[in-house]
């Protein structure tokens, strides 16, 4: 595998039996998180509602409230990240993972995040570029924008797709799983940093 930065593009391809390890290591423990979630959610709730029962008119009734309020957000998380995970299933059989990953040219970044319906396309002016961060137990490089950066800004398209949204800001409640696997990719990191900076004339990198 060539090491050399073409001068026209770069193109990083997708390791497709890669992904679909790692699609499954995602969705297993993404379930057995928002299960043990739940779990922690119910029984502090159950241990309020007994609580109130129990100890009616001891003047507690205020701290069970209080219980129950801090623990329904873990069971709306629960719901959601479920919800997310029969979304994304059902989006990956309708459709086929792209053979491209990452596209750079002069003229700026082109990604096709799972899930996206068609490549996010960003001038490099947008683009800080990626990190690379260790995610249910693999490293991923996760996109990082320039502040104000948003679907509306000159020249981006497709940031504003449900599935992209979810990368670029996820829910506070729940883990993010990273815009692309390191294992899935045809090229190494330090290679693709080279790349990064060399098409954003040094403005653009793979972020420590």
């Amino acid at each position: 595998m060539s090491e050399q930065v073409p001068v026209q593009t770069f193109v990083v391809g997708i390791d497709r039996e890669a992904v679909l390890r790692r699609r499954a290591v995602v969705r297993r423990r993404t379930r057995w998180g928002a299960w043990v979630t739940s779990g922690i959610g119910a029984v502090g709730i159950g241990v309020a509602v007994y609580a109130l029962v129990a100890f009616r008119g001891s003047g507690m009734w205020p701290f069970m409230v209080l219980l129950i309020a801090s623990m329904v957000p873990l069971v709306a998380s629960t719901v959601l990240a479920l919800r997310l995970d029969r979304d994304r299933q059902a989006w990956y059989a309708a459709n086929e993972l792209p053979p491209v990953a990452i596209r750079m040219s002069p003229k700026g970044l082109e990604l096709a995040p799972e899930g996206a319906s068609y490549p996010v396309l960003l001038p490099w002016a947008t683009v800080r570029g990626f990190e690379q961060v260790k995610i249910f137990g693999q490293y991923v490089l996760e996109l990082r924008l320039q502040r104000g950066v948003g679907a509306t800004t000159a020249g981006v398209r497709g940031l504003d797709q449900p599935a992209v949204r979810s990368l670029v800001k996820p829910h506070p409640l729940l883990r993010p799983i990273g815009m692309f696997a390191v294992s899935a990719l045809d090229q190494p990191v330090h290679v693709i940093d080279q790349a990064l900076k060399h098409f954003s004339g040094g403005t653009a990198e793979v972020l420590r």
